[in-house]
């Protein structure tokens, strides 16, 4: 993996300090502000949907704890709700959409929606991402620890990256251990032919070439990259089908059978801001024509926020045209189709999968706040750590994490 990092948008609202740094006086004015910290607990997201849209509107706080998705998530799911605002004075320093579930046994706060998140930041005001320089590690911690107490007995916000696009966390401030899980990112370039060089440009186009034969072969395909909110419906049910096939197939469960996430997954597709270039979820496709007409091949479903652009879900149809390899050939559509419409980075999401590899040269390691609530809540973040390090060590071995991935088959757990 290239020592790569990841572009930073050119946005004022993320602008950097001046080399010079921060002066005596200004930095006094941050630590005494930060003494008015105040951090208050609500019950549901539409007391705060006004100043929550407006920390929205800064496209380096993750798509996942924007407004609509935390709402989408929440009609579909229901569970109990910790939204965490914190204020200074009159003025909104961040919100952490919060909900409350079982996790590993434990009553666990976690962010909105945390199993169906690729990156997870919280809602920060530029304001207080730069005073947090002065806030102490141990102040911060306490004033979560009492604003939550008697609603979880662990604080556990997950796959949070610790500096994004040159940014630093405030969550950075709390105690934290590295997930499991790192993400996987193509910066795009200028045009298709330079975002190549990146990758091994010679293997990728010769592959693409192989891959288009083949398609071409079994009567062509069409590219499903837009279409009625009808037809973008109709495949993501496709998806949740060929998706279903698949974990079968491999003696997996179904991460998707539930119909509450796919209740929330119909409500991501109708997230539409043309003004922000927000996009929920938009679903992509490769339909084969000729003699298989209609047939689909591949699927996958992308968000976007900004300049951002994330896969959240893929699947391939395996019966029909598999030596064509439509899943790799429809990340190329898809990659090539942003060019020109100022996208920066095409985010393949969490998860280590040898495609991931040869798409990005830019690896993302993400971690977790563990911050226990309660005596029960010390037990509950020691085993989320010991799991999180186990599965860590597994998968940085190879042999031994196939070796688990053929058990998991076998036993179908």
């Amino acid at each position: 993996m290239q020592a790569q990092k990841l572009p930073v948008p050119d946005k004022a609202h993320h602008s950097r300090e001046s080399d010079a740094g921060i002066s005596e006086l200004r930095a006094l004015t941050a630590q005494l502000a930060v003494t008015e910290l105040d951090i208050v607990v609500l019950d549901g997201l539409e007391p705060l949907e006004e100043l929550w849209r407006e920390l929205d509107r800064d496209d380096l706080n993750s798509l996942h704890q924007g407004y609509d998705w935390c709402m989408s998530w929440t009609n579909a799911h229901g569970n109990p709700l910790s939204i965490v605002w914190g204020r200074l004075g009159e003025e909104t320093a961040f919100i952490l959409p919060i909900e409350i579930n079982r996790f590993h046994g434990f009553r666990t706060a976690r962010f909105v929606g945390a199993d169906h998140s690729n990156i997870n930041t919280g809602l920060f005001t530029a304001r207080f991402i730069e005073l947090a320089k002065g806030l102490e590690r141990r102040k911060f911690a306490e004033l979560l620890r009492r604003a939550l107490v008697g609603s979880a007995d662990l604080l556990l916000l997950q796959n949070i990256p610790l500096e994004w696009r040159g940014r630093r966390s405030p969550l950075a401030l709390l105690p934290i251990v590295q997930n499991q899980n790192h993400a996987y990112h193509l910066p795009l370039l200028a045009d298709m032919e330079s975002t190549l060089q990146q990758v091994s440009a010679k293997g990728r186009r010769k592959k693409f070439r192989t891959q288009l034969r083949r398609l071409e072969a079994l009567g062509g395909f069409d590219y499903i990259s837009t279409g009625t909110s009808y037809e973008q419906h109709r495949l993501l049910d496709r998806f949740f089908e060929q998706k279903g096939e698949r974990f079968k197939a491999l003696g997996l469960p179904d991460a998707f059978e539930e119909p509450k996430t796919k209740a929330f997954l119909h409500g991501a597709l109708d997230i539409r801001d043309p003004d922000s270039k927000t996009v929920g979820l938009e679903m992509h496709a490769i339909r084969l024509k000729g003699e298989y007409d209609g047939h689909i091949a591949a699927l996958a479903g992308i968000s976007r926020k900004g300049d951002h652009i994330i896969c959240q879900i893929s699947a391939i149809d395996e019966s029909l045209a598999a030596d064509a390899s439509p899943g790799e050939f429809l990340f190329w559509q898809m990659i090539a189709g942003q060019h020109g419409k100022g996208v920066g980075l095409f985010d393949f999401g969490l998860g280590d999968q040898r495609y991931k590899r040869s798409w990005a040269p830019v690896e993302t390691g993400h971690y977790d706040v563990v911050l226990p609530l309660s005596l029960r809540g010390r037990v509950g973040g020691l085993v989320h750590r010991a799991i999180t390090r186990c599965k860590a060590f597994i998968k940085s071995r190879q042999k031994i994490y196939q070796l688990v991935q053929r058990i998991h088959r076998m036993i179908g757990v």
